[in-house]
C-alpha cells in the first residue's frame, strides 16, 4: 500500500490485504482518528473519495457488503458441533481483543458477532451494525479462520428477520415466554388440565399419542435411566409444550427465509424460573426432533444460579450430578452441544462442563466484555469512571428488573473511600460488578461519546484486558476442542 498517497492518515497494522490483484487496508485519520477503508486496484462496488490511485471509503454498510463479496473469509459461517464460544460485544469495538484471546485457542470456534434483541434495544444498535462492527474488527487484525454470528434470544419471526437480512448464521430461539413455570409445582389435577389445553394441532399430536410414547416408559441415556410415569409426562408437556410448538414455528420460519443458506440453530430455555430436569430435557429434545427441528445446541435452565457477570452460585456436586445427565441426554438424542447462557465468569464450572460434554459445549458471554471496557476506563480515566459508577448506582434498582442478579447496593464499596489505584479492582467485587453490568444501556444513553472516545484512544489497553480475561474463559475448554 503506497503510503505517500495517504498524507494525513496512518495505516492500521495487520489490516493490509492483497487479494486477486487488489489491495485493501484500514487507515486512521491523524487528526480525527476516523477509520477508513482504502482500496487500490479494482474499486467496483465501493463508494469513496479518490486519493491518487487509492479510493478512500467510509466504513458504511454498503462498503462492508462490498468487502465481504471480495474477501469471503469476512463472512460468518455455521460452526456445527465444534466446541465454541460467543463473544458478545455491546460496544462494537471489542473484536480485536477477542481475536487476541481466540488466536491462542484454535480448537475453539469463535462467534464474534453476537447480540440479543434486548441488548440491541438498550445499546441503540441494529443487527447490521453488530455484524459490520465485528467484520471491520476482524479485517483490522486479519482474521481468516471460520467464525460465527449469533442472533441471540429471538422471540418472534420479526426478530429473526432483521438478523437474517444482516447475514447472521446462528439463531438462538428463546421460547421462554411460552414456558409455563407454574406447571413445575402445580397440583396434579391442575397440571392435567394444562396438559389437556395444550395446542395439540400446533404440536401435530394428541394427548393419547403422547402418553403412548412416554407413559410407563424408561429411556437410557449413557449411564443413566430416565423413567416417565403419566404425571411426569403431563408435567413436562404442560411446562414446555407451548414452548416446543413456538420453537418449531420459529425454526420453520427461519428455514423458509434462509432458503439454501446453511445455518446453526440453538434452543434456549435458560431464562425461566425453574430448572429443567433431565427428564424434561429429554422430553423437549425428543419432541423437537419429532417435529423436524434441527439444532446444534440447547440451553436448559440448569440447577443453581447463572447470574450476570459473576461465578456460578450453587452447590457444585449437585450441579455436576445434574449436568452429567443433561450431557448424556444431549449425546443420546443428538449429538448436540449444551449451551452455557449467562456463561461469562462461571470459572468454577467450566472444567466440569468441558469434561462431561467431551467438548460438545457452547459458551455464551456478553456483558463481561463491557465490564472489561469499564476496567480500562478505571485505569486510564479514574475521574470519569467514578462518575459512571455513581450514575450506575443510581440506575441499578430500575435497570435490574429484567436480569437475574442479586447485588446489594449497600455492599458496593463507597467510591470516595477508594484511591484511583483501587478502582480497577472494583470490577472484581461481586456487587459492584453486577451493578455496572446491568446498567450498561443507561450508561450508554448518557455517556456513550465520552466512553467510546476513551476506548478508541486506549484501544491497546482494552485489547490487552480482553485478551487476559478471555484466556481464563477459554483455557478450560481447550483440552476437549
Amino acid at each position: 500500500m503506497p503510503t505517500e498517497l495517504l498524507d494525513g492518515f496512518e495505516i492500521i497494522a495487520r489490516s493490509t490485504v492483497e487479494h486477486e490483484g487488489v489491495s485493501y487496508g484500514l487507515v486512521r485519520g491523524r487528526a480525527d482518528r476516523t477509520r477508513y477503508l482504502v482500496v487500490l486496484g479494482d474499486t467496483t462496488g465501493f463508494v469513496g473519495d479518490p486519493h491518487g490511485n487509492i479510493l478512500l471509503c467510509p466504513l458504511t454498510p454498503a462498503n462492508a457488503a462490498a468487502l465481504r463479496e471480495r474477501l469471503l473469509w469476512l463472512n460468518p459461517t455455521p460452526l456445527g458441533l465444534h466446541t465454541s464460544a460467543g463473544f458478545g460485544d455491546r460496544l462494537g469495538v471489542a473484536t480485536p481483543g477477542h481475536v487476541r484471546a481466540a488466536e491462542r485457542y484454535p480448537g475453539i470456534a469463535p462467534i464474534f458477532a453476537q447480540q440479543s434483541v434486548r441488548e440491541n434495544a438498550r445499546t441503540g444498535r441494529t443487527p447490521q451494525q453488530v455484524m459490520d462492527d465485528a467484520m471491520w474488527g476482524l479485517f483490522q487484525v486479519d482474521w481468516r479462520a471460520p467464525w460465527g454470528a449469533d442472533a441471540d434470544h429471538l422471540k418472534t419471526p420479526a426478530d429473526a428477520d432483521t438478523f437474517i437480512d444482516a447475514g447472521f448464521t446462528f439463531f438462538t430461539i428463546d421460547p421462554g415466554a411460552h414456558v409455563d413455570n407454574d406447571a413445575h409445582t402445580a397440583p396434579a389435577d391442575v397440571v392435567s388440565a394444562k396438559f389437556a389445553a395444550l395446542p395439540w394441532d400446533a404440536l401435530d399430536d394428541t394427548p393419547e399419542a403422547m402418553c403412548n410414547r412416554y407413559c410407563r416408559k424408561t429411556f437410557v441415556a449413557g449411564d443413566f435411566t430416565l423413567a416417565f410415569d403419566r404425571e411426569t409426562v403431563e408435567r413436562a408437556a404442560a411446562k414446555y409444550g407451548r414452548a416446543i410448538a413456538h420453537t418449531a414455528s420459529m425454526f420453520r420460519h427461519i428455514v423458509a427465509r434462509m432458503g439454501d443458506r446453511p445455518f446453526d440453530l440453538e434452543v434456549s430455555v435458560d431464562e425461566t424460573e425453574t430448572p429443567t430436569s433431565p427428564e424434561e430435557h429429554l422430553f423437549v429434545a425428543l419432541e423437537l426432533r419429532r417435529l423436524g427441528v434441527q439444532w446444534v445446541s440447547l440451553a436448559p435452565r440448569f440447577v443453581g444460579h447463572f447470574e450476570k457477570g459473576v461465578d456460578y452460585i450453587g452447590d457444585i456436586p449437585t450441579f455436576t450430578d445434574a449436568f452429567a445427565r443433561h450431557a448424556a441426554v444431549a449425546r443420546t438424542v443428538g449429538p448436540y452441544k449444551l449451551s452455557l447462557h449467562s456463561g461469562s465468569d462461571k470459572f468454577s464450572i467450566y472444567g466440569i462442563a468441558a469434561q462431561l460434554t467431551g467438548g460438545l459445549v457452547h459458551l455464551k458471554t456478553a456483558g463481561t466484555s463491557y465490564l472489561e471496557a469499564l476496567r480500562a476506563i478505571a485505569q486510564v480515566a479514574p475521574a470519569f469512571f467514578r462518575e459512571v459508577l455513581a450514575f450506575s448506582i443510581g440506575r441499578y434498582e430500575t435497570d435490574r428488573a429484567t436480569y437475574h442478579v442479586s447485588a446489594q447496593l449497600a455492599k458496593v464499596p463507597v467510591p470516595e473511600m477508594l484511591t484511583d489505584a483501587d478502582l480497577p479492582d472494583l470490577l472484581n467485587q461481586f456487587d459492584a460488578r453486577q451493578v455496572l453490568h446491568v446498567t450498561f444501556g443507561s450508561v450508554l444513553d448518557t455517556y456513550r461519546d465520552q466512553l467510546m472516545t476513551l476506548l478508541d484512544e486506549h484501544a491497546a489497553v482494552y485489547a490487552t484486558l480482553l485478551d487476559r480475561h478471555f484466556q481464563r474463559h477459554l483455557a478450560p475448554f481447550m483440552s476437549t476442542g
